[in-house]
């Protein structure tokens, strides 16, 4: 659409008005904020001046009571007021350079024709009577992305509203100014794809509102079934879905949830800090964001060295050559599966009746409960309570004993002893400590007798007290033990015929204080039968993103930590790249059994270039149904190298390339970590690179060297794959590594390879790409 049509000055001047009313908005309330702030700190300086005090009555207890409840709301009020305004100047902000992305023009069936102007958030006329902007999760919004001019409807509350949608038109505003203006037949047209698209990658990712398409809005705005499961290519926009929806449920159910009661897992670290921004532009608080490995640390992090999904999956690349190498994949791949599930069900319906292992309760070396006292107690106890019903009442069962055991030491001559010796400082603390527990005031503390026994049942009492703290957090349960207990009891012949080696890796790696990957949940989940679940009943929504890395028994222990939770899967089995799935079934396939699953498949890619994806979906089986959108660019290049020093000079010269281009953020993706450090070293001094090697460390712009694993779920610029030779990429397992790795690339894809190229390169036809 020209920019000098009538059409066009219409809408310049109607988006002049609105931001000169954004902008009177947001100055009056800064005014109101300004004054609501001074009120505020003044209410905190009085509240006690304001308030009645007087608690010598009854009646007179209450009228205090009443006094400082209505003063406390008064605040509260103020304070939320304070906040509410705090969030509408955010939002009138990022108004003011881009007040609106798209129109509809809308008649209800019966009624008169209404214009709807969509953006990111709200906006109400000077009188407040009108709506001039809707918030694109407004129910009338959600015609702007699932329906073409023509008939059209949108569900309220009341039920459908049908009519006829009349225009869609889309718009692209940049400080006050459209620069881009389309009307459309399509959901979003592809002028504005190409243009939001074409940019470059950043090292946060952006929210997608204003070209989120039907597919897309159908996960977003889905909320019938308990569980939603969305197996998207890659670049198919799962993850700005996820945080979409997040946003719209935010809003949707704005009386009743709260961000902190959706959590996200997150894949590693660095993805956590690259969708940090997402809800915070669309003016939401963050959800709960974690990774499964932070919160199996906060449970075991005390007890062992917890090893990551990434370091088990840097063993399995590169020491294929190692003793116990095939015991501990098909290890891994059993520990995954529900079979070891129920084994562990079964070994709990035994430990009821026989073989809990328990530790010696000692108190200054000297034994006060033997294991076997303990276990006698525990199995005397009404044989049809639940373990951790029993486990509770052996809990009370050793604090009586710790009591008794109080009374004993206080007739001991240590106690005195030590307050005998007590420094300055300590016997100030002491004096403290007890003046704050009302057990003497300043005027009684002069007797020597009273205060040599009030020190001493206070030195016994501390003493005493990391006893108390370790039974109250059960560690008299000998849980090593038990899960050692696993791997030394018989088991029927449908076990793994390597079950033995797999029973003494896992001993031996306990022993030396190491829990496996692939062992932390099912050790959590044996920890949760023995001591009860350790539920989170506040959470409403859980978002599991890269789903495909999780196994079903990892799955199904999410579950029953959450058990009032939706749930909402994303991810794509072709890049089940983490070594707990290996060959079986993924979540994302294996969740269809589940009852209330509703299941979406997104077979478009929106982040490569056409070339790129028509490349890699050559790479996997079932490739050939990946839709590509239509945004050209260059073929991929493949780079023949004869020897591994060609390796670093091809590689040099392809960075200064792509730098001169304009790329932003360039990636060389390697197999592992050791192939990372190599290119580094010899790197270094020739650009300005960073070596990412932990998911801890954050995504930025720039060139950068990191393996592939840790680049999951993120996109750049430019990819540089170093070696994609027959002897780094040539077993099966390998092909979703390889294929993860080509499909981070939005603009350029670089491979080279040294001698033979990998199998997985050649069943791509040679006019795909080009060849130097």
């Amino acid at each position: 659409m020209e920019k000098n049509t009538r059409i066009w000055k219409q809408e310049q001047a109607r988006v002049k008005e609105i931001i000169e009313l954004i902008q009177a908005k947001r100055q009056s309330l800064e005014e109101n904020t300004g004054q609501l702030k001074e009120n505020i700190i003044d209410l905190r300086k009085n509240f006690w001046d304001d308030v009645t005090v007087n608690i010598d009555e009854p009646d007179e207890v209450i009228e205090t009571y009443a006094s400082i409840k209505q003063q406390a709301e008064l605040l509260s009020e103020r304070e939320r007021s304070h906040g509410q305004f705090y969030k509408s100047i955010k939002l009138y902000s990022r108004l003011a350079d881009s007040p609106y992305f798209g129109r509809i023009d809308f008649t209800e069936q019966g009624g008169q024709k209404e214009t709807v102007y969509i953006g990111i958030g709200s906006l109400m006329d000077k009188e407040e009577d009108d709506f001039l902007i809707y918030d694109w999760r407004a129910p009338i919004a959600s015609m702007y992305y699932d329906y073409s001019p023509g008939p059209a409807q949108y569900e309220t509350p009341e039920g459908k509203m049908k009519g006829e949608m009349e225009l869609k038109r889309q718009f692209l505003i940049r400080n006050g100014k459209i620069t881009g203006m389309f009307d459309t037949g399509l959901t979003i047209g592809d002028e504005l794809l190409q243009q939001v698209l074409g940019g470059n990658a950043t090292s946060q990712m952006k929210s997608i509102v204003a070209t989120i398409q039907k597919e897309q809005n159908q996960i977003i705005r889905y909320e019938k079934n308990d569980m939603l499961v969305v197996q998207g290519v890659a670049g198919s926009g799962k993850t700005s879905a996820a945080m979409q929806r997040i946003a719209y449920l935010l809003y949707r159910y704005r009386k009743t949830i709260r961000a902190d009661q959706v959590l996200l897992f997150s894949p590693n670290q660095m993805f956590i800090s690259y969708v940090a921004s997402v809800l915070p532009e669309l003016g939401e608080e963050n959800m709960r964001q974690n990774t499964f490995q932070e919160y199996a640390a906060q449970r075991l992090d005390d007890e062992y060295t917890l090893e990551s999904p990434f370091d088990q999956l840097e063993y399995l690349l590169s020491s294929q050559t190692e003793k116990n190498y095939d015991a501990r994949i098909d290890g891994i791949h059993y520990k995954a599966d529900l079979a070891f599930k129920q084994m562990i069900d079964q070994y709990v319906t035994k430990l009821a009746i026989q073989g809990m292992r328990f530790r010696n309760i000692k108190f200054r070396g000297e034994l006060v409960v033997s294991r076997t006292e303990i276990s006698e107690y525990f199995y005397k106890l009404n044989t049809n309570m639940s373990i951790p019903n029993k486990i509770e009442l052996v809990m009370d069962w050793l604090l009586a004993k710790v009591d008794d055991l109080a009374n004993e030491e206080l007739t001991k001559d240590w106690p005195v002893e030590e307050a005998t010796f007590m420094d300055k400082k300590d016997y100030l603390d002491a004096f403290k400590e007890l003046q704050k527990n009302q057990r003497f005031n300043e005027e009684t503390f002069d007797d020597y007798q009273r205060e040599e026994q009030m020190l001493a049942k206070m030195i016994v009492e501390r003493s005493l007290r990391p006893l108390r703290n370790k039974i109250k957090n059960l560690k008299f349960i000998h849980m090593k033990k038990l899960y050692r207990g696993l791997f030394e009891q018989d088991l029927p012949v449908d076990y793994p015929d390597n079950w033995k080696e797999i029973g003494e890796d896992t001993i031996s790696a306990i022993q030396s204080k190491t829990l496996p990957a692939e062992d932390i949940t099912p050790y959590l989940y044996l920890q949760d039968q023995i001591e009860g679940r350790k539920i989170n009943p506040v959470i409403q929504y859980v978002f599991i993103d890269e789903a495909q890395d999780y196994s079903p028994f990892q799955f199904e222990f999410i579950q029953q930590l959450f058990p009032n939770a939706h749930f909402t899967l994303l991810g794509d089995y072709n890049q089940a790249i983490l070594a707990n799935v290996g060959e079986a079934p993924t979540i994302l396939e294996a969740a269809g059994g589940y009852k209330n699953v509703k299941r979406i498949q997104l077979m478009r890619s929106y982040r490569s270039t056409k070339p790129i994806v028509h490349f890699t979906s050559r790479l996997i089986p079932g490739g050939h149904e990946i839709e590509a959108f239509n945004r050209d660019g260059r073929l991929p290049r493949l780079y023949g190298l004869h020897k591994r020093r060609e390796q670093i000079d091809q590689l040099k010269k392809v960075i200064e390339e792509r730098q001169k281009e304009g790329q932003e953020t360039i990636a060389i993706l390697g197999k592992t970590k050791e192939e990372c450090q190599e290119i580094v070293s010899s790197l270094e001094g020739e650009f300005s690179l960073r070596f990412i090697y932990k998911e801890s460390q954050p995504f930025e712009k720039g060139l950068m060297v990191l393996p592939v694993y840790l680049a999951k779920g993120i996109e750049f610029d430019s990819v540089i794959v170093p070696d994609a030779s027959v002897s780094t990429y040539r077993q099966e397992s390998e092909r979703k590594l390889f294929y993860t790795a080509c499909t981070r690339a939005m603009h350029e894809l670089d491979i080279c390879y040294i001698g033979e190229m990998s199998p997985f390169l050649k069943h791509v036809p040679r006019n795909l790409y080009e060849y130097e």
